[in-house]
C-alpha cells in the first residue's frame, strides 16, 4: 500500500486526527520510491501499534530523532548525534523490548530521619545496551565530547561488529543469519532521558534510511 493511500485511509477513517497535527515524516524524499516505501512501512506499523493505550517509540534514522508517543500523540522527542547500523534489512516490523537499561539503585537506610530522595532522572545510566524481540540489538554510547574514552570504547565495538559481520558473509555462501545491531550516539541527558521513558515489552518501530552509508 502506497503512502498517499494510506494517508487518504486515515483522512476517510477520521483517525488519528492528531496525524495532521505534527509533520509525520520529516524529510522525506517524495522523488525516492524506496523512501516511499519505508515510510509508508512505518505508517502502517504505527497504526498497529498506536492502537493501543501504551507507549512506543520511533526510531528514526533519517531525520535522527527519537519519538516517545502513546495514541499517536509525541510525549518527548530526543535528538541522535549519530547512529550505526548492521543488517538493517531486518529492521522492519515491529520490536519489542526484552527489558528496561538496569539502573543502580540508592541504598535506603531504614534508620534514617530524614526523607530520602526517590530515584531521579539522575540516576538513569548514560550508556546501555537494550536488546528486543525479534532478536534486535540496540546500543545507546556516549558522546565524543562528554565520555571520550567511551566513546572511544564503542566504536572499537562498531569497527569489531562490521568485520565480524563482512567475516560471516564472506565465509558463507548462505544467507547471513546476523543479528541486527543498531547503535545510537546520545548526549548524557537524551540518554538519561530515553533510559527514563523505557517500559519492558514496549513496542519500537524503527525507519530506515535509504541512503548508502
Amino acid at each position: 500500500m502506497t503512502l498517499s493511500a494510506l494517508l487518504a485511509l486515515l483522512i476517510a477513517w477520521g483517525i488519528p486526527a492528531w496525524w495532521a497535527d505534527i509533520e509525520t515524516f520529516p524529510e522525506l524524499d517524495l522523488n525516492d520510491p524506496g523512501a516511499l516505501q519505508e515510510a509508508s512501512r512505518v505508517l502502517e506499523e504505527e497504526l498497529r501499534v498506536a492502537a493501543k493505550p501504551r507507549a512506543y517509540l520511533i526510531i528514526d534514522l533519517v531525520s535522527s530523532t527519537i519519538h516517545i508517543k502513546d495514541r499517536g500523540v509525541e510525549l518527548h522527542r530526543l535528538s541522535i548525534g549519530g547512529w550505526t547500523a548492521s543488517a538493517e534489512d531486518k529492521m522492519a516490523g515491529t520490536f519489542r523490548l526484552v527489558g528496561r537499561p538496569p539502573v543502580v539503585r540508592r541504598k535506603v537506610d531504614p534508620s534514617a530521619t530524614v526523607e530520602q530522595e526517590p530515584i531521579s532522572l539522575a540516576d538513569m545510566p548514560v550508556h546501555f545496551h537494550l536488546t528486543m524481540t525479534p532478536p534486535l540489538s540496540l546500543d545507546v554510547v556516549p558522546t565524543a565530547g562528554e565520555s571520550p574514552f567511551l566513546w572511544a570504547w564503542w566504536q572499537g565495538k562498531r569497527v569489531w561488529w562490521r568485520f565480524k559481520n563482512w567475516a560471516d558473509s564472506f565465509l558463507s555462501s548462505s544467507v547471513s543469519s546476523a543479528e541486527p545491531r543498531l547503535q545510537l550516539t546520545l548526549s548524557n541527558e537524551q540518554a538519561q532521558s530515553l533510559a527514563w521513558s523505557l517500559i519492558d515489552g514496549m513496542p519500537v518501530v524503527i525507519r530506515r534510511s535509504t541512503e548508502k552509508r
